[in-house]
């Protein structure tokens, strides 16, 4: 078949039918098909201890974290599996509203100030905007793909379960070496002529495992709806359960390090709803309103054997 007559499937009901490609879309397709492949991390399974570990880990004997909802250890074995090194970005977002037929996301008058300004900054969507992504481009390259859950993306950012404190290159936060400082961020911004918004992906050193901004960047969707506690007899490749109100997130939207050092730690969890409404910052005028979603970020997993497409 004609490289300009590719043809992308859509599901969803926000997605159109099929549809023929320009050769310019076709390009960028096959690029991100391209890109998502290289991106892939394989991950091999293992059994770890998941949540705050401080009172097993003899450096602390007491919990990291002052949060509650981490503080229930429970032993997870995980089948293998592969995960993104990066977050997804609005030029990657891009290329999938295109290609489906669907309008860009973050168009309001206050994101369109940085979304547009260089392609690897971090995009901003749904829960299930960020699961259809995944499955899409799951299929651009023949794999079964989807958000992680919680437990992969744990056992992940702790380099295959280790006791890491901090998902960064050593395991610590070393403010403007290895997480963002907060001068170089915010004159990132000024430069740009925003003062609110996302920097740049894999600036700084990516995990031992070779995974980048797992620290920040953004709060990172889950496949699991929130439980707290979680189930601890479900210890096999846990989805979390099958109903709920919001979604588990990782990682975390703060900035600098000498915030990071408190609030996003390898095993914190956060929740939101999976689909919040657009809302005004100010009122409801146009000017005012900005995607709900722009501090929700996400990557993408899948089993390590390809699967095929169907």
């Amino acid at each position: 078949m004609p490289t300009a007559f590719l043809l992308i499937a859509c599901h969803g009901p926000t997605q159109k039918k099929p549809q023929a490609l320009s050769p310019e879309l076709t390009a960028r397709v096959e690029a991100l098909s391209q890109k998502t492949k290289e991106d892939l991390v394989e991950i091999e399974g293992g059994t770890f201890i998941m949540g705050d570990f401080g009172p097993i880990d003899p450096r602390a004997r007491m919990p990291y974290s002052s949060d509650r909802n981490d503080d229930v250890l429970r032993e997870v074995t995980l089948s293998s599996y592969a995960i993104g090194a990066k977050k997804i970005t609005y030029a990657d977002f891009d290329v999938y509203t295109d290609a489906t037929g669907q309008p860009r996301t973050a168009q309001y008058p206050m994101d369109l100030e940085y979304r547009n300004i260089q392609d690897d900054l971090p995009v901003g969507v749904s829960w299930e905007a960020a699961q259809q992504y995944c499955g899409w481009v799951g299929k651009l390259i023949g794999r079964k793909m989807e958000l992680p859950t919680e437990a992969q993306w744990e056992y992940a950012a702790r380099n295959r379960g280790q006791f890491v404190i901090w998902p960064t290159d050593d395991g610590s936060v070393d403010d403007g070496r290895n997480v963002g400082d907060y001068k170089t961020l915010r004159a990132y911004a000024s430069k740009h002529g925003y003062t609110i918004g996302p920097t740049p992906l894999g600036q700084y050193p990516p995990t031992p495992l070779g995974l980048y901004d797992m620290i920040d960047h953004g709060y990172e969707w889950m496949f699991d709806w929130y439980q707290d506690p979680y189930d601890i007899s479900d210890t096999r490749d846990p989805r979390g359960p099958l109903h709920g109100n919001e979604k588990v997130q990782r990682s975390h939207s703060d900035q600098g390090g000498s915030s990071l050092f408190i609030v996003s730690m390898t095993f914190t969890r956060f929740k939101r709803f999976p689909n919040p409404a657009p809302n005004p910052l100010l009122d409801d005028s146009e000017i005012h309103l900005f995607n709900p979603n722009s501090r929700n970020r996400f990557r993408c997993a899948s089993p390590t054997y390809p699967s095929p497409t169907r």
